[in-house]
């Protein structure tokens, strides 16, 4: 073989190789989408053509469609969970943020409260699920949108107190300086100046924090019984007394997936912004 089709050779090689690992991370949903219109007698069979190998049915999509206040129900009480822990996380950690960024604290240093949020995230969940749930029924907020859109907001402010930091930093203080010469207070200079040129990082760890609370299972579980139950509980109820129900399992993931696929879809390009703010100087 000649030197110069070496470079071939690799290129080729490589190729392979990224498309074996697209195909071993996408399988999944290839066999969710499958299923979702698989004949519930040949689930278990692997037919993978539709047309050639089975027949598709959208029996299972009108069966889950039907029982419209279920599903209903988990995507409502979804969307509010998510967006309050999205509103309040992304309020109180662009504060946070902002404060490391712009004063230096004598009592703790900046650098132990920053590592003090990202422990948070260290800390695992299930730590926190018996204090968390006595509190909540201490409060009278157990099985409440509430209790969920608190218990979050608790562990996902961390990813926006250490992004919006960053982008913070990176924005010359001269430019507040200059807003407060002229008479304007430090809230204002935050809310008016700092705050809109990091937008971009703003959406990307808004998007970070909806994803989390869109997919978290445990405070659900533990803190909801019946009014509150959002669709990962529901997902969670596809097994019945003759086993899972996978049809059933695969039509309420596809419908999970759709809205967070689709907002990702419509900001990805503030994502990018975001998650890269500063990196190029």
């Amino acid at each position: 073989m000649t030197r110069r089709g070496v470079p071939t050779v690799i290129g080729l090689v490589l190729f392979v190789i990224a498309i074996a690992v697209v195909f071993v991370f996408l399988f999944p949903l290839l066999w969710t989408a499958i299923t979702s219109v698989k004949p519930p007698t040949e689930t278990f069979q692997s037919t993978f053509i539709p047309y050639v190998q089975f027949q598709p049915t959208l029996e299972h999509w009108a069966n889950e469609l039907g029982r419209a206040r279920e599903i209903v129900k988990g995507f409502k009480n979804s969307i509010l969970i998510s967006l309050g822990a999205t509103v309040l996380a992304g309020a109180l950690g662009s504060l946070a943020a902002y404060g490391l960024a712009r004063f230096r604290f004598r009592r703790w240093r900046n650098s132990d409260m920053a590592l003090w949020f990202l422990s948070q995230r260290f800390l695992p969940p299930i730590v926190m699920v018996i204090p968390i749930f006595v509190m909540m029924q201490r409060l009278n907020l157990v099985d409440s949108p509430l209790a969920l859109i608190i218990a979050n907001t608790t562990f996902t402010m961390p990813f926006v107190v250490l992004i919006m930091r960053d982008a913070f930093q990176d924005i010359p203080v001269e430019i507040e300086e200059s807003a407060l010469v002229d008479g304007c207070s430090r809230f204002r200079a935050f809310w008016s100046i700092a705050l809109p040129l990091a937008a971009p990082a703003l959406a990307a760890a808004c998007i970070i924090v909806f994803a989390f609370t869109w997919n978290e299972f445990l405070f659900a579980l533990v803190l909801t019984n019946r009014d509150a139950t959002p669709m990962t509980i529901t997902i969670a109820g596809s097994f019945e007394q003759r086993g899972v129900q996978f049809w059933k399992l695969a039509v309420r993931i596809l419908l999970v997936m759709a809205l967070p696929a689709i907002l990702v879809a419509m900001v990805q390009r503030y994502i990018v912004r975001g998650l890269t703010f500063g990196a190029v100087k």
